[in-house]
């Protein structure tokens, strides 16, 4: 009896530790993924969001580390890392909505940029020791009594602030976009431009607000990375999560809360992978369950590849 117990609460330990760890995961990508949800229900595909994410984590800990411990650095971070991931998707909208330019090459190349400037500026601030663990990190604030709950509540409600507020945002998102008018538009610009055009709005110019959105919530993804998990900055820490941002976007079916619910897919794809290796499987490579995630990114894209188009509505 004492070990049947003994197992189920284990089981219960591992469970709500996997969930936290899923949790913890999926909320950079699901602040990335979001941002995306908007540019590409406004019609354009940000391939340059590996580089707002990358700007974002460095932003973030040079602005915290000039600015000092406690609250007012980690704010100052996060600021200065949507502020990053906002410049890089200017300069995507510029060639992309003003320019005209092709999304893909465009995109492609301020990813290049943004991966080797940040390795650059990074080596140029902080030398070759690198910044150590000495980046401010967001508070977790336990809510009283949800916190408490079995499984679900210390890893739903004992989080970083940037957590709680995906909770606002991404239902909020959704009203916007299906309930007001300037997110009629949005989808308008995106699916039917000639219309959008008739009814005297401007494609180009909501494209354009579209994507710098996307990049600033992607600076804040990359923010999220070093102020509330890492603690710290590493070149090409990015590592591939704006690719699987675009791919939780079309398994969510470019709808907000779809996308918070792919994101957590990931989350727990990345969060097995981490349990995997630490069960220690014998005569397994390392390498296979690093590449748990990326797997499901290729799944999803080939299993939605001829959908894989903005719904209308």
């Amino acid at each position: 009896m004492s070990d049947a117990l003994g197992t189920s609460v284990g089981a219960l330990a591992v469970g709500a530790g996997l969930l936290e760890a899923t949790v913890r995961t999926a909320t950079p990508l699901a602040w990335a993924a979001l941002g995306e949800t908007v540019s590409e229900r406004a019609g354009v595909i940000n391939i340059g969001l590996e580089g707002s994410i990358i700007a974002g984590a460095l932003g973030a800990t040079i602005a915290a580390g000039a600015i000092g411990a406690g609250a007012l650095g980690v704010a100052g971070g996060f600021a200065a890392g949507a502020l990053a991931g906002l410049v890089v998707a200017a300069l995507f909208a510029l060639f992309t909505v003003g320019l005209r330019a092709d999304q893909i090459i465009s995109g492609t190349a301020m990813t290049l940029l943004a991966l080797g400037l940040t390795g650059t500026l990074y080596r140029t601030v902080y030398g070759a020791g690198g910044v150590a663990l000495t980046t401010p990190t967001a508070e977790i604030y336990a809510v009283p009594w949800l916190s408490e709950l079995p499984l679900i509540g210390h890893a739903l409600f004992a989080q970083p602030l940037v957590t709680y507020a995906l909770y606002v945002i991404a239902p909020l998102l959704a009203w916007w976009m299906q309930r007001t008018h300037a997110g009629l538009s949005l989808r308008a610009a995106g699916e039917y431009p000639e219309a959008a055009i008739a009814a005297g709005v401007s494609p180009r110019r909501i494209q354009a607000v579209a994507v710098l959105f996307a990049g600033a919530m992607a600076g804040v993804a990359g923010a999220t990375l070093v102020l509330a998990q890492a603690g710290t900055f590493a070149e090409e820490m990015s590592a591939g999560r704006g690719f699987i941002a675009i791919a939780i976007v079309v398994l969510g079916r470019w709808r907000p809360l779809g996308v918070a619910a792919a994101a957590l897919l990931f989350g727990a794809a990345t969060s097995l992978q981490t349990l995997f290796q630490a069960m220690g499987w014998s005569g397994i490579p390392y390498q296979l369950f690093l590449a748990v995630p990326y797997l499901l990114t290729l799944i999803v894209l080939a299993m939605t590849g001829r959908r894989a188009r903005p719904r209308a509505g």
